[in-house]
């Protein structure tokens, strides 16, 4: 018989632990002394760091965490002469240059003044930018936020 030869099992049963000093693993049975980790029945919960503050509640503001929460681009009544048209809504904004999405939240805030008659038609505004507009005879319709169109994969598959 050749070492090479030898067949061996695949398995190895687990060791008993605790069965005295000749079995090898006796007295503590390798759980070391004393401690939270030596006494029978303890297993802290994923993310236990012995009592101070985890690691997962310290970093919550790392890249790869975003929130749901649209926050609103906020217009300014004095960005609204730049624009050439009577009526003012997402996509003029958007033609614009004045926002980078039309499908954003949108609040039209003070900041400048308003020289001409407008009609805005935007999700939110300031109560003070609605009397400026009204003060210069235009007025303010609230509209919902643009919403994006659904794709499918099949539909992107064909186009």
């Amino acid at each position: 018989m050749k070492f090479n030869e030898l067949k061996t099992t695949k398995s190895r049963s687990s060791r008993r632990v605790g069965r005295g000093i000749s079995a090898g693993r006796g007295k503590t049975a390798g759980r070391g002394t004393k401690g939270q980790k030596a006494r029978a029945g303890s297993s802290s919960k994923p993310g236990f760091a012995g009592g101070q503050t985890p690691m997962i509640q310290k970093l919550p503001k790392l890249p790869g965490f975003k929130s749901h929460h649209p926050k609103a681009v906020n217009v300014y009544t004095g960005e609204l002469d730049k624009l050439s048209g009577k009526i003012v809504d997402a996509n003029a904004l958007y033609e614009a240059g004045i926002i980078a999405d039309p499908h954003a939240k949108i609040k039209l805030v003070v900041k400048g003044d308003l020289t001409k008659k407008i009609t805005v038609k935007l999700p939110s505004a300031s109560k003070s930018a609605i009397a400026s507009i009204e003060a210069k005879g235009g007025t303010f319709e609230k509209t919902d936020r643009l919403q994006k169109k659904k794709t499918t994969k099949s539909a992107e598959k064909k186009s």
